[in-house]
């Protein structure tokens, strides 16, 4: 089978990185998340960040699966354990760091992220290695680990079986997400391990709804790379409704539309975490939007500093979540104070300062993760070995 040849996309890494910097302003506690909470309606930088990563996976992947399936199974395991290391660091540096700095200061905004380790230590740790407790803000780097690990078997269906009976799989699993199936699954999981973790204490995300998202990620890809991307034959009258559709999403986020076309209205319709029916459609239908645009996209993202954050976005994403703990723990609200106060965030010269040091360290965790790779690759490259191109995370 003869492929086309597959051309390196750096907007790929630069979209990446524009998620980063997105996700960022949304997870410090500062004025500007106000602003970057999904103001184009129901889309979210997580969502969009895991899509992009399993695109780029399902796009690097797919023709080494074709020629080696087990290779690509074997390097894929690595880099999810690799993953997983990192996520090791990150609670052990929140369990350690965070935690004793929120026991000894009061801190409310740390230590209720952190109050089912504080009154169960051991069933967190225990709970957190098996990546069923997940702290808050550290649940999207188990998410990533799962859907990393079963990769390698879904590239490897979709070349066998084809890619409509993983998608119809995709959207029963869904469905069965939308009427309680993460529920059954974790309380199983609970009896199994006798960890008793509540459901609230193992991460927002609902794995079963957030699968379709990675997956259709995947399937894009891995179309892209054999020459057959399915967002290419879209017919402009999909593209016209999509468009009305997100100018009513963003009418509906912002409140324009009136009373019963509201985000609380609709509730679990648009749920970010359960991946909602409308939540969907928006989503859908802001692909192919964006992918409409992408003449005119292309050109306004793929500059720094989004290249460089993108290319090393599992760094940059954990470096992230240490300013983040930084900025929380610079709230002057204790425990037990009113949790409407104002110090839920940072103002004036505090914020300037925290989202400027924020920005400057990560671009340069960035580039000096980018500078070892180029050395890496330059020294595989005398060597005659060959690297893929940027990986997801």
């Amino acid at each position: 089978m003869k492929l086309p040849h597959l051309e390196r996309r750096p907007e790929l890494d630069a979209l990446r990185g524009l998620f980063l910097v997105w996700m960022t302003l949304t997870h410090l506690p500062t004025r500007f998340s106000d602003f970057t909470n999904s103001p184009i309606g129901f889309v979210s930088a997580a969502e969009g960040f895991v899509f992009i990563s399993a695109l780029l996976v399902g796009r690097i992947y797919m023709r080494d699966t074709l020629a080696d399936a087990t290779g690509v199974r074997v390097k894929l395991w690595k880099r999810s354990l690799k993953i997983y290391a990192y996520h090791l660091l990150m609670l052990t540096l929140v369990f350690t760091v965070a935690a004793g700095f929120a026991v000894h200061t009061h801190k409310a905004a740390i230590y209720n992220l952190l109050n089912f380790y504080l009154a169960h230590p051991l069933v967190a740790i225990i709970g957190s290695v098996l990546l069923i407790y997940c702290p808050p803000l550290l649940d999207i780097l188990p998410m990533y680990v799962l859907f990393l690990f079963f990769t390698p078997l879904v590239l490897t269906a979709g070349a066998r079986f084809g890619w409509k009976k993983l998608l119809f799989l995709s959207a029963t699993i869904w469905v069965m997400a939308q009427f309680g199936l993460r529920d059954e699954v974790h309380n199983w999981i609970v009896r199994l391990t006798h960890l008793n973790i509540p459901l609230q204490e193992s991460g927002a995300f609902n794995l079963f709804a957030w699968q379709a998202v990675w997956l259709v990620g995947l399937w894009i890809g891995a179309r892209s790379a054999l020459g057959e991307n399915p967002l290419n034959n879209t017919p402009r009258w999909i593209v016209s409704i999509s468009i009305v559709a997100c100018l009513f999403f963003i009418g509906i986020r912002h409140g324009w539309l009136g009373p019963h076309l509201t985000q609380p209205a609709l509730g679990i319709q648009l749920d970010k975490w359960q991946i909602g029916p409308l939540r969907v459609i928006n989503l859908i239908t802001f692909t192919v939007v964006v992918y409409w645009m992408r003449p005119v996209l292309v050109r306004l993202i793929s500059i720094e500093p989004f290249l460089t954050l993108g290319k090393a976005s599992l760094r940059v994403f954990c470096a992230h979540l240490f300013f983040v703990f930084v900025g929380l723990s610079l709230l002057y609200q204790d425990v037990g104070d009113d949790a409407s106060g104002p110090a839920e965030q940072l103002h004036g010269l505090t914020a300037i300062a925290l989202v400027a040091v924020t920005f400057t360290s990560l671009f340069l965790v960035a580039a000096n993760e980018v500078r070892k790779r180029r050395a890496e690759r330059a020294k595989r490259k005398a060597e005659g070995a060959r690297e893929p191109d940027s990986v997801a995370a």
